[in-house]
């Protein structure tokens, strides 16, 4: 049911300083941004190393669901993103357990429902159907069409793979270890 966490959500009054932590000091990158303006709120999403993602969020006016969230501390974390393949067939076992949800919106890009903290242990929980690659931005994707890359320079060889959960692995070899590669490739494939 389900795939992978995606990501982490933090919610914060001061987005400013937020945004200026993580991406000076911890050096995240900017991904995506946008806003809701039915719920009221400004998310960006951010990546940091090759295959961790977080979202920062702040409420945009009067009647953000983020206001209660936030009337007693600075930030914090607001919910766990979970990725599914199938949000239909994730509605049916929740169903089916007779465990609540809320908030189920479907679009072409996104289909997402929610899991109260109640009912999931403390936590809020929003279950979601997409396509990593499609909320990352160039820097983070293999080019299209293509499952891995190969570099070098004077010492190192780099091979890029394609995460199956968006964005990219990046191995570091030496000539050995290209070389034992292209043996054991030879090997498998004869």
């Amino acid at each position: 049911m389900i795939l992978r966490i995606d990501h982490v959500s933090l919610a914060v009054k001061d987005y400013e300083g937020a945004v200026e932590f993580y991406t000076k000091i911890l050096g995240a990158i900017s991904q995506f941004s946008g806003t809701d303006n039915h719920l009221k709120y400004f998310w960006e999403t951010f990546s940091m190393g090759d295959l961790s993602r977080f979202e920062i969020i702040k409420p945009t006016g009067e009647g953000s669901f983020l206001k209660n969230f936030l009337i007693n501390r600075d930030g914090g974390i607001h919910h766990l993103v979970l990725q599914t393949p199938d949000i239909q067939m994730t509605r049916e076992i929740l169903e089916k357990n007779h465990i609540p949800y809320f908030g189920y919106r479907s679009s072409d890009l996104w289909k997402e429902l929610f899991i109260h903290p109640k009912d999931a242990y403390g936590v809020l929980l929003q279950v979601a159907e997409f396509l990593p690659t499609d909320w990352l931005g160039p820097s983070m994707k293999m080019p299209e069409g293509e499952k891995w890359s190969i570099t070098k320079n004077e010492t190192k060889y780099y091979l890029n793979f394609e995460h199956p959960g968006g964005g990219k692995v990046k191995l570091s070899l030496n000539k050995e270890d290209v070389n034992k590669l292209i043996h054991d490739l030879n090997k498998i494939i004869e």
